[in-house]
């Protein structure tokens, strides 16, 4: 069975690939990320994830947009409630993705990451699914979060601070209301 997984970086996905490889799916990465900003910040997520595929042998597809503009349109009226939005652009478009190559199924390295909504992240790759025809593969890859992080450690992998947008940048490195100098 193929599965698109999406892929938000390396140090996240290495264990939903050998999960998903060790339940004998044949599985190809996907990056598209129009979320992560800086740019330099994208840049370093995406040069790993090629090194890493490479080292693994992990075919790679690649939509190699960076999104600020489009991103901050989709969030900027409601910038609290922005995640609906990233998991919506980053989901639909992989299985969009998906049934335009003729994958079995579809799913994401965010649903390793227990600071995720993961019941909204759900929510929206169920709904994506059924716009697009194809299955969306359902997997809590939670358990496995701290051995990837481990792993991307042992590996030297970049290992980013926040989820990826310029404003969860701004939650990471500042409490609310405050300006850090």
């Amino acid at each position: 069975m193929q599965t698109l997984l999406h892929i938000c970086c390396a140090p996240c996905a290495n264990q939903c690939i050998e999960v998903l490889r060790g339940d004998h799916y044949d599985v190809t990465g996907y990056w598209y990320n129009p979320n992560i900003h800086p740019f330099t910040e994208y840049r370093a997520r995406r040069n790993c994830l090629r090194e890493y595929a490479q080292a693994i042998e992990l075919p790679l597809l690649e939509r190699d947009d960076y999104g600020l503009r489009p991103f901050v349109r989709a969030v900027a009226e409601d910038i609290d409630n922005r995640c609906v939005k990233c998991y919506e652009m980053r989901l639909f478009e992989t299985a969009r993705k998906a049934r335009e190559l003729g994958f079995d199924s579809f799913t994401s390295s965010l649903f390793i990451s227990p600071y995720q909504n993961h019941a909204l992240l759900r929510e929206t790759a169920e709904r994506a699914g059924a716009e697009y025809g194809v299955t969306f593969l359902y997997r809590d890859f939670r358990p496995w979060f701290r051995t990837g992080q481990e792993k991307a450690r042992e590996l030297g992998m970049y290992i980013q601070k926040y989820c990826g947008c310029v404003f969860s940048e701004q939650e990471r490195y500042q409490k609310p209301g405050k300006i850090l100098r």
